[in-house]
């Protein structure tokens, strides 16, 4: 039976394998005692920083994987992205040569490669259904995302599409705020659309959120439910970002360490042709 709402302290239940219409091409379940880096790049955009500096802090237990921010955690990219620490995975990589501009979500116009990297496509689909069976632990301060953004090997093919971003400070008594739509960044072709909507689910439980990416529309889910649908689209290639962040001084309030988001599966599906 099709559930589109969890109750507070139930797990939303996991999602069969299978859709009509659609083939598996990518299946993560984090049953493995290492992370599979075939699958995943262990880093956060480390051609601003360096693959150390960008090295995230997880563990992966009972086939999940826990991405967390520990007390003793080093920011990421203190140069450009100041005390933001990060603890991310991500599914694709591609810089230019150190010193140039040239690199997947430069974020701040003065960011430089400092470390070269090479390029890599482990999952970068064009167009699909993307989900995530998720769920959150965090202080005011944290915001955890799974979100795609371009390969990015020229300029333009720059936008994001971002499935999931709650925020600490938006969780309250078992609701919370997600985050979901477009950002252009240099892709001129898009224009912004995103929006913060009012959630009355517990997060602190496992609930599923997902995108199904065609041609000129993006449509977004949490538990199977229709959230809003969106016409326009990316028309390129896209890698997976998950992450963790901790954004300092941001709230006061309950900071705890460590804090993090528990990750079930990650699928990727393409349409049958």
């Amino acid at each position: 039976m099709k559930r589109t709402e969890n109750q507070s302290g139930t797990d939303f239940p996991a999602n069969q394998k299978t859709k009509p219409n659609y083939i598996l091409d990518f299946n993560e379940e984090f049953d493995q005692s290492t992370i599979d880096t075939a699958k995943w790049i262990p880093y956060y955009l480390p051609q601003w920083s360096s693959r150390e500096k960008s090295r995230p802090s997880y563990e992966l237990a009972d086939g999940q994987l826990i991405l967390k921010i520990t007390k003793d955690q080093e920011p990421w990219c203190p140069e450009f992205n100041g005390g933001v620490k990060c603890s991310s995975f991500q599914t694709g990589l591609f810089s230019g040569e150190v010193g140039t501009p040239l690199g997947q979500h430069r974020f701040n116009p003065l960011c430089r490669v400092r470390q070269s990297q090479r390029a890599a496509k482990l999952y970068t689909p064009l167009y699909g259904y993307i989900e995530i069976r998720a769920k959150v632990e965090l202080g005011p301060n944290n915001v955890a995302a799974f979100w795609m953004i371009g390969f990015e090997d020229s300029p333009e093919k720059s936008g994001e599409v971002c499935i999931m971003e709650v925020k600490g400070r938006n969780i309250i008594d078992g609701q919370f705020v997600n985050g979901n739509g477009i950002h252009p960044f240099g892709d001129t072709s898009l224009k912004d659309e995103f929006f913060e909507d009012k959630i009355d689910f517990d997060p602190s439980v496992f609930n599923i959120y997902a995108a199904k990416w065609q041609p000129n529309q993006v449509d977004f889910f949490i538990n199977n439910g229709l959230v809003r649908s969106i016409s326009q689209a990316p028309a390129y290639e896209m890698q997976l970002m998950l992450n963790i962040y901790e954004i300092p001084a941001e709230h006061q309030g309950n900071v705890f360490y460590p804090n993090g988001m528990v990750v079930d599966y990650v699928r990727g599906y393409s349409l049958k042709l």
